[in-house]
């Protein structure tokens, strides 16, 4: 690889990668969660803010070239990448790079298929190829950092990630994806303040990212400069959005030795990640015990759980607060054996028997020096009769080490598919999953995108 700018570098990487060079269980596990994230994002069609979102961009252009998925209607480009991407986020269900800390598909998908849609001939191989560098971008800012989390990275490195994707896709040359990165930069956005109020404004940032990606390779195209030193320079990204870095992890994906699509988690409950720890130990610790048994709940991780997660029950909570604080989330999985997403939904929110519950939990930091580790994770339930139950985990349900299995992984989407804002067939279900599991002999996507709406 050729010295130069990380620009330089991530679009070399991103122009220059082939299908083939992508290991079995890179191109399989991109395959994976793909799949997840369509599902994801059609569940997310139903979701609090999707409507509302899409009636305020109803004004912002016209044309029809994107399939809204889960639902009636289609959108011009960059509206539908900018719906289909917030309600892939919106709902903390969509698939994750641990060591990252950082929702990469979240952001690059929509985009990807949006300009796949719009261009038409995209075909499958395309995509898991574009996907995989997509990841390795974004994903590759995140592993980079040495600094607690700032700025919301799923959003901010998302979006570079998904300008690596888009660029490829739309045959962008390397002086043209390096101009896109920074335009792409001239439009990051992604504050963590929306994180802390659990407001929707923290998946529409995903939703603006994925957006500006179309907007950035567009504008690239048509001969507009970008910013050149867009990471390491004197205001770049690297700098200002993440404080203290190191490329050596990076660099290893740019040189492709570590492909890190091949290192992403599911999540199999529908809140933040830095619950699910602590939902998997009261899954276990909860067997044979009623919830009034329960006299106190302590769950304790490394800062970044508690950061994220720790944060106060609330008596009539938003949707988004609540799959973001462990104290609620906790208190369903005690009375309801599980946490779904109807529990965000309605009554649910508002129930005084989970709010009595949820006071019973708290979340604790560990003091531990990784700004971004997720595990261990601890949990100790004291019961009424005095008794005390414990269990740990060094690695999350789902994550690498412990992968879903195949039928947790399709009951997963079979769920997801339920909740479609308008119902999809049972028949283009199981159709998407065929189609995904063979996508590398996929002709064209928008055979695929035509199974997301009614």
């Amino acid at each position: 690889m050729n010295p130069g700018t990380l620009s330089e570098r991530f679009a070399e990487h991103a122009l220059s990668a082939r299908f083939e060079d992508l290991p079995g269980d890179a191109v399989g596990q991109a395959k994976v969660f793909i799949l997840d994230t369509l599902g994801v994002g059609v569940a997310g069609s139903s979701a609090f803010g999707a409507d509302r979102i899409l009636a305020a961009a109803g004004d912002w252009g016209e044309g029809s070239a994107v399939t809204l998925w889960g639902r009636r209607g289609r959108a011009p480009a960059g509206i539908g990448a900018m719906a289909n991407a917030f309600a892939v986020h919106c709902q903390e269900y969509d698939c994750v790079h641990e060591g990252a800390v950082l929702h990469p598909l979240a952001t690059a998908l929509p985009a990807a298929i949006a300009q796949a849609e719009r261009a038409g001939g995209v075909s499958g191989r395309d995509l898991v190829t574009a996907v995989a560098v997509g990841v390795n971008v974004s994903a590759g800012l995140g592993i980079a950092s040495r600094s607690a989390m700032r700025f919301f990275r799923p959003a901010t490195s998302g979006g570079f990630g998904a300008t690596a994707a888009v660029g490829r896709l739309m045959g962008l040359d390397h002086a043209q994806l390096v101009d896109a990165l920074g335009l792409q930069y001239a439009q990051t956005s992604g504050t963590l303040q929306a994180h802390v109020e659990g407001s929707v404004a923290l998946p529409l940032q995903v939703g603006f990212n994925s957006r500006a990606a179309l907007q950035s390779c567009d504008l690239a195209r048509a001969g507009v400069p970008g910013m050149r030193d867009v990471f390491e320079g004197p205001y770049g990204y690297l700098r200002l959005f993440e404080g203290e870095w190191d490329l050596a992890a990076t660099t290893e994906a740019l040189e492709g030795r570590r492909w890190l699509v091949a290192e992403l988690s599911h999540k199999p409950y529908p809140a933040g990640r830095a619950t699910h720890g602590g939902v998997e130990g009261l899954l276990e610790l909860m067997q044979g015990v009623a919830p009034a048994e329960v006299e106190s709940v302590v769950i304790t991780g490394p800062p970044v759980t508690a950061r994220l997660c720790g944060r106060p029950d609330r008596p009539d909570p938003s949707p988004n607060y609540a799959r973001l604080c462990m104290a609620y989330v906790a208190a369903k999985v005690m009375l309801r054996g599980g946490i779904d997403l109807a529990h965000y939904r309605g009554d649910e929110l508002t129930d005084l028997e989970t709010h009595a519950l949820a006071a019973r939990v708290r979340m604790e930091s560990d003091g531990g020096s990784d700004p971004n580790a997720l595990v261990p994770i601890e949990v100790r339930m004291t019961l009424t009769d005095g008794r005390v139950r414990h269990w740990r985990c060094e690695q999350m349900l789902a994550s690498p080490a412990r992968r879903l299995t195949r039928e947790q992984h399709l009951a997963k989407f079979h769920r997801c598919w339920e909740f479609a804002r308008d119902p999809l067939p049972a028949a283009a279900r199981d159709a998407l999953i065929a189609m995904v599991d063979d996508l590398e002999n996929l002709p064209d996507l928008r055979a695929l995108t035509a199974l997301l709406a009614p």
